[in-house]
């Protein structure tokens, strides 16, 4: 096997939450690239529908699946579903994710629940559905999208619920490798830094002084470049890696 081929994720199921736009859609592309058989799980059917085109346009294997990540009953049922239409999930990218940008003390209730429900009980809820699967299966990869987030206090804007939730996904990612490692399960994170999609004002003035006039490399990432990190992750490439978690933002948090 060469070192290209290690890259390879050819009769490999992955499934990416969050799959039909910015990242995951990148996600998505660049795992069906490798090889994979794609299935998409979102709320959003018409876009999801619409990525599934593409990826099938580019002779890739995908299919879309409609749940709600934050609620557990969905996601065992879409599990099901998976495996019985397309089969045993090989690889799952728990990529779903939300933000609010207000100050602490005007954040609500609502707002908090609404973050946490689908930033951390989303990832919760796909590890553990999933990953009973894999264990069942004797093996299987488990990428979280985590974020430079969980790692430091974003300018200008405040967002403590976002920050904490992707704090917890990475040392969720990092207690779930450690006690899944004997059952061939490797869970790993790739923590990006900030990246150019329909959600993200970079250009605005009050947020590029900070979020890209601040960072080394001085802009910020297209989604197609934080996909390949994912692809090492989640093929043999990184096959003695585990507990990681991968920070790709421009060189941000070095200051």
């Amino acid at each position: 096997m060469t070192v290209l081929d290690r890259f390879r994720l050819d009769g490999k199921v992955a499934v990416v939450t969050g799959g039909n736009r910015g990242l995951g859609r990148a996600f998505a592309h660049a795992l069906g690239e490798a090889g994979a058989t794609v299935a998409i799980v979102a709320r959003d059917a018409v876009a999801s529908s619409t990525v599934v085109d593409e990826l099938t346009a580019a002779g890739i294997r995908a299919s879309a699946f409609r749940a709600d990540v934050g609620d557990r009953p969905s996601v065992v049922a879409v599990a099901e579903q998976i495996a019985s239409e397309v089969g045993p999930v090989d690889v799952l990218v728990n990529n779903a994710g939300i933000c609010v940008h207000r100050p602490a003390l005007e954040v609500t209730e609502d707002e908090w629940d609404d973050v946490m429900r689908v930033n951390v009980n989303g990832v919760w809820h796909g590890c553990q559905v999933f990953g009973a699967q894999m264990i069942g299966a004797g093996g299987g990869v488990i990428v979280n999208i985590g974020s430079m987030s969980g790692q430091i206090v974003n300018r200008p804007q405040w967002q403590p619920a976002y920050n904490a939730s992707k704090a917890a996904v990475h040392h969720l990612t990092k207690s779930l490798a450690a006690e899944w490692a004997p059952h061939g399960i490797r869970v790993n994170a790739v923590a990006p830094g900030y990246v150019r999609t329909e959600m993200t004002p970079i250009d605005q003035p009050q947020f590029k002084r900070h979020w890209v006039d601040d960072a080394p490399q001085q802009r910020a990432a297209d989604p197609e470049e934080i996909a390949p990190a994912v692809v090492f992750l989640a093929s043999s490439a990184s096959s003695f890696m585990t507990g990681s978690v991968l920070m790709v933002d421009g060189g941000y948090t070095v200051f």
